[in-house]
Formats: C-alpha cells, sequence, structure tokens
C-alpha cells in the first residue's frame, strides 16, 4: 500500500452521494403515494409569517416536509400550492399558479420557502404584480444560473434548466429582487455543478452533498428556518 488515503471529495464518495440523493427521493415520492401526509400545523406559539413551499420539478411539497415541519413548529403557517402538481409545467406558467393563488387564498406577508425548479418559480414570483405579498425567499439548491447537465437529459421538461435556455437567461438576468432572497446550497450537488449560488443574494454554502437528500439534514432545517426568522425580523423593522 502506498499510504495515501482516499479523498472524501474522491469519485467514489461523490457515486455513493448520488446514489443516496435518489434513495431519499424514491422514498419521498413513496410517502406521497402510498401516504399523502397533511401539511404540519402550528404549535401554540404565536403566529409568525406565513411560509409557501415550492418544490422542485418532479415534486410535491413533501419532498420539504422536514423543513415544513420545523417551520410549524416555530409558529409559522405552512402552505402548499395543489395547482402545481408535480411541477412539470415551464416556470413563467408555474408562476403564474402561485401568482393565483396568492391571490385567491389572500395569503400575504408570505415567505417563500422552495427547492431546485422552485426558486426559480419563486424569484418569478417576486418579480410579479404579486410581490407585495411576498416578504423574501428561501431557495434551496436552486439552479439560478442552470445545470450543464440539463442538455443531454431526455425530457424537454429537464432540458429547460439549460444555461443557454431564454427563460432561465432572462430571469437571471433580473437583478431587483435578488437581495431578497437567501440561496442556501450543498457542497456538492450531483444536478448542479455549478452550485445555487445567486449573485447579490444572501448565499450560504453548507458542507453537505446531494440535491434531494440535504432537505433531511438537521443542519439544512436549522438554516432554512433561521433563515425564515431572519427575513420576517428584517421585515418587521421597517
Amino acid at each position: 500500500m502506498s499510504g495515501r488515503r482516499r479523498s472524501p471529495d474522491g469519485a467514489l464518495a461523490r457515486l455513493a452521494a448520488w446514489a443516496a440523493d435518489y434513495a431519499w427521493a424514491t422514498d419521498r415520492q413513496a410517502r406521497h403515494f402510498l401516504r399523502r401526509p397533511k401539511l404540519p400545523g402550528t404549535s401554540g406559539a404565536p403566529p409568525r409569517a406565513p411560509v409557501l413551499l415550492l418544490p422542485g420539478i418532479y415534486e410535491t411539497w413533501e419532498f420539504l416536509q422536514p423543513v415544513a415541519t420545523a417551520l410549524a413548529r416555530a409558529g409559522h403557517p405552512v402552505h402548499a400550492v395543489p395547482g402545481l402538481n408535480l411541477n412539470l409545467r415551464p416556470v413563467p406558467e408555474s408562476a403564474d399558479i402561485v401568482v393565483e393563488h396568492l391571490e385567491r387564498t389572500g395569503l400575504t406577508g408570505a415567505v417563500l420557502v422552495a427547492h431546485s425548479k422552485g426558486g426559480l418559480i419563486g424569484k418569478r414570483v417576486m418579480l410579479s404584480g404579486a410581490s407585495d405579498r411576498v416578504l423574501g425567499m428561501v431557495a434551496i439548491a436552486t439552479p439560478f444560473t442552470g445545470s450543464r447537465w440539463a442538455r443531454y437529459m431526455l425530457s424537454r421538461s429537464l432540458r429547460s434548466f439549460d444555461p443557454r435556455d431564454p427563460v432561465l437567461l432572462a430571469l437571471a438576468g433580473e437583478l431587483l429582487v435578488n437581495e431578497c432572497i437567501t440561496a442556501v446550497y450543498p457542497r456538492f450537488d450531483p444536478h448542479i455543478p455549478e452550485t445555487g449560488r445567486l449573485e447579490g443574494a444572501r448565499n450560504i454554502e453548507l458542507p453537505l452533498s446531494g440535491h434531494f437528500r440535504p432537505l433531511g439534514n438537521p443542519l439544512l432545517v436549522e438554516t432554512v428556518v433561521r433563515e425564515v426568522a431572519r427575513v420576517e425580523s428584517e421585515h418587521a423593522v421597517r
């Protein structure tokens, strides 16, 4: 033996992270179809800013359940958008559905908590006429600049994350609301090698691996709860 140690960031470790990531995502899909969990209710604490969950493509709100449960325990009423279904529509159409939901339900003073594609939808909502209903957004592992792997995908919905996609480029060029966004992302994301960093936003990189599995990690959950509270408190003092 040479005495050299394999780097934890090597190809084998990344392959294992990828496999664990998909196993976690498969479990979340199974929960949706077999158990149909309900949105968590808030505790008896004084109500805080409401949270609107925006999952990623092929996802339901259950992917964000660990985060949703912690937010509800902290006193934040948690809401989902049934009209998104599995979130396969183009970003502009999905954003329109979210805007319609906000207006129809009268939800205001909300913080968006999004995963992956949900962050793109959330940013579009923040640039819309419903922006006065939203305090800010915490986006988890969102491909704000796209993913280099998207061009190789068979699904048209997945190819829309190509960095050259016109909708994605137009959204990236809109910098006005970036300061109201917290981008939280893992150190290694097999789906987004470019990372979820967003220019002009509050960026938080966590020492985690994966695109889906970090959603259940206590460190990420705690970070999201803290950032939602920060967004709320910043608006309270204005």
